[in-house]
């Protein structure tokens, strides 16, 4: 019985929760819970083994860092504090609840989401809201919220990560200092142009810009060479066939054209038989960035998208903690239980029994480990209530990928064949598949590629129905999506797991990028701004420099470096690039003010006006509510159309009316989703009624 069992009824353990929901079920985990709601905050009274617990929440981030100078024109920064997040109106209630709740508290349990932020969050209420009580706090550790799970964790509390805290706190002050100073830098410059926009750059934000922007400079700079591809079609017993010239590109049209006119009307020989068995490992189990770029090749939901779903599921304790960069799943979360779960969930049934009936069970795992948690997997926990859409989707994915992990290796046959048309060679594949293996638990995401050929053998002839060339041209590389960003960013080792999809959604929401049709577009904004860094601060936007800071964090975490010390050193870094900004400001300011203006100048016009015929419809913010709206510039002279907006997303000019009405249209692009969407901003046009 732990020591502070004997204390007395009187007094509690106070738990703290990073959100309602994980709150709610670690409090229906422990016992049978009486909610009480004071100032709209809950709290759960709940008893379990002969202790009284009360569980509260968060509600996120309670306590973020500030500039001490409370002055937005003032840099270089480096003075800073740690106070109650103001933009939260919830944010002072939570604190006072909590600050009650820790007067009369035992006994403290740290039950935040187990990685960085949630260390960072019970950490700064642990401190300020209860009176300095996270070095005596206990700490509850779990990868699901499934009530066995909580009860486990419960039951073996240990001592908090003190280095887990400070490398999380250490990356707060990192991203505030280069990311406030910076972007106060570039405000400032935009001033000396005369211009003003709200732009930002920090430590990772300027390294992912520049990802794209170099990427879009290959592809602008790309000449095109040409080249020839030739081909032939044959036939053998009544099938047809092609086959590819052993030279995947012929550089010259002569060379081409002397290959067509030796093989024209001339019959192959096959002179070469080769059988081989292609032998397919099981995927390995998912972690968050795999979850991410899978989710977006099959169902083209951005990676922050997918994010804020996988979340969901977590709270639901469907799944395993999303946030991870685990390849790996130990045998302690009971492969055998939680397959023998999913079993009893809707059409699982027989994919679960095949694997339970094959008795060893083994996952196919990747290399990368993660300290806190492993790779995601499902809980086995049947949904209590009805997922959305894209909930079960995600869901059945991660449902089907933990499956696969566990099936044998898949197995198709490959025969190489090459066929001798006048001395020219030819090559010829066909693939078959002889083994489903891990893919039957996978199916509809892949399938076994098969490809058909006639029954040939070496000697054999095959009639020539005719040889042709193709001219192509070589292609430049294709466009980052917000998928393959966020595979460069894990490349290139900056941003963590937690924050790379929320550094990709910033982009767009600067207007530094867009989504076209070929990926991810570079605004005109987005290359001046990088443009200018590249000339005048050139350390803003180094790979290097980032990924030296997270290989310094890395290290704070595991207790063999000094938080103090790594955030001198970045100082040091950052007022060297700020001596520099402010030397160059002016420069900087006048390469970035012109594209800064026209772009903000292009999103406030939204087109011609269809009542009175004379003015522009122009995107407006109103000052007291702070919401956009569309009005006509010819308000003076009379006309009061006006047109709602949505709040959220990016609004882009379609340059086009709608047929029905004739109002512009729009583009909303939402930066957690690739698509944008189309709309006619008339509330009263007769296509929206319908």
């Amino acid at each position: 019985m732990p020591w502070y069992a004997k204390i007395g009824w009187l007094l509690y353990t106070l738990v703290v929760c990073e959100k309602p929901d994980a709150a709610r079920r670690i409090a229906q985990a422990l016992g049978d819970p009486k909610e009480t709601r004071p100032s709209g905050i809950s709290v759960f009274d709940v008893t379990c083994g002969g202790l009284q617990y009360k569980v509260c929440t968060a509600l996120g981030h309670l306590y973020g860092l500030a500039d001490s100078t409370k002055n937005r024109s003032v840099y270089p920064v480096l003075d800073l504090e740690w106070t109650p997040v103001a933009k939260n109106p919830r944010a002072a209630s939570a604190i006072k609840i909590i600050s009650d709740l820790a007067r009369d508290a035992a006994v403290f349990v740290h039950a935040c989401d187990y990685d960085q932020e949630g260390e960072v969050i019970g950490h700064s209420i642990l401190q300020y809201a209860c009176g300095g009580k996270y070095e005596k706090a206990l700490r509850a550790k779990f990868s699901t919220l499934t009530d066995e799970e909580i009860r486990k964790s419960f039951a073996s509390l240990e001592t908090p990560s003190r280095g887990l805290a400070e490398a999380g706190r250490s990356r707060h002050v990192l991203d505030f200092i280069y990311g406030v100073n910076l972007s106060r830098a570039l405000a400032r410059s935009l001033k000396t142009a005369s211009r003003y926009r709200n732009l930002s750059i920090g430590r990772v934000q300027g390294p992912t810009l520049a990802f794209a922007v170099d990427r879009e400079l290959e592809i602008r700079l790309h000449v095109p060479n040409p080249y020839w591809k030739i081909a032939a079609q044959f036939e053998k017993n009544n099938q047809t066939f092609s086959a590819q010239y052993e030279k995947p590109e012929i550089e010259t049209l002569a060379e081409a054209r002397s290959i067509v006119s030796a093989c024209a009307g001339r019959d192959g020989t096959v002179s070469d038989v080769a059988d081989s068995k292609a032998v397919l490992r099981p995927p390995t189990p998912f972690n968050i960035g795999d979850l991410q770029r899978e989710v977006y090749r099959l169902f083209k939901l951005g990676p922050g998208y997918t994010l804020a779903i996988a979340e969901k599921l977590y709270l639901k304790a469907l799944i395993s903690y999303p946030r991870t960069s685990s390849q790996k799943l130990p045998p302690s979360i009971g492969y055998g239980k939680i397959i023998s779960g999913i079993s009893k969930i809707g059409t699982y049934g027989q994919l679960a029994w095949l694997l339970l009936s094959k008795g060893r069970l083994a996952p196919n795992e990747g290399r990368i480990t993660d300290p806190a948690h492993p790779a995601i997997y499902p809980t086995g926990v049947a949904p209590r209530h009805k997922l959305s859409g894209l909930e079960f989707k995600v869901y059945d994915l991660i449902v089907k990928r933990f499956l696969a992990t566990f099936g044998d290796p898949a197995v198709s046959r490959q025969t190489d064949v090459t066929i001798d048309v006048n001395g020219h060679i030819f090559k010829a594949e066909r693939t078959a598949p002889v083994y489903e293996g891990w893919m039957i638990f996978y199916k509809p995401y892949v399938r076994l590629e098969q490809r058909e050929l006639p029954e040939l053998h070496i000697g054999g002839l095959v009639k020539n129905l005719g040889v042709e060339m193709e001219e192509k041209f070589t292609q430049p590389p294709y466009r980052y999506n917000q998928a393959s960003l966020l595979a460069k960013m894990e490349q290139e080792q900056i941003g963590t797991k937690a924050t790379r999809a929320d550094m990709i959604a910033t982009l767009f929401k600067r207007n530094y990028i867009t989504s076209g049709r070929g990926g991810i577009e570079v605004t005109d904004l987005g290359f001046a701004v990088i443009d200018s860094m590249k000339a005048f601060v050139p350390a803003i936007v180094s790979t290097n420099l980032t990924r030296s800071m997270e290989e310094q964090l890395e290290k704070v975490e595991q207790g063999s470096a000094d938080g103090v010390s790594v955030i001198e050193q970045a100082v040091d870094k950052l007022v060297e690039s700020l001596a520099a900004f402010m030397e160059k400001e002016v420069d900087i300011g006048a390469r970035i003010g012109d594209a800064a203006f026209a772009d903000s100048a292009q999103a406030a016009t939204i087109g011609p006006c269809p009542v009175c015929k004379k003015g522009q419809l122009r995107m407006i913010r109103s000052h007291k509510t702070k919401k956009r709206f569309v009005g006509c510039s010819n308000y003076s002279g009379g006309c009061k159309a006006t047109a709602p907006l949505p709040q959220k997303g990016l609004i882009r000019v379609a340059g086009k009316a709608c047929l029905q009405c004739g109002w512009p249209i729009v583009g909303i692009i939402f930066a957690r989703r690739a698509k944008q969407w189309k709309i006619c901003i008339n509330m009263q046009c007769p296509a929206r009624k319908k």
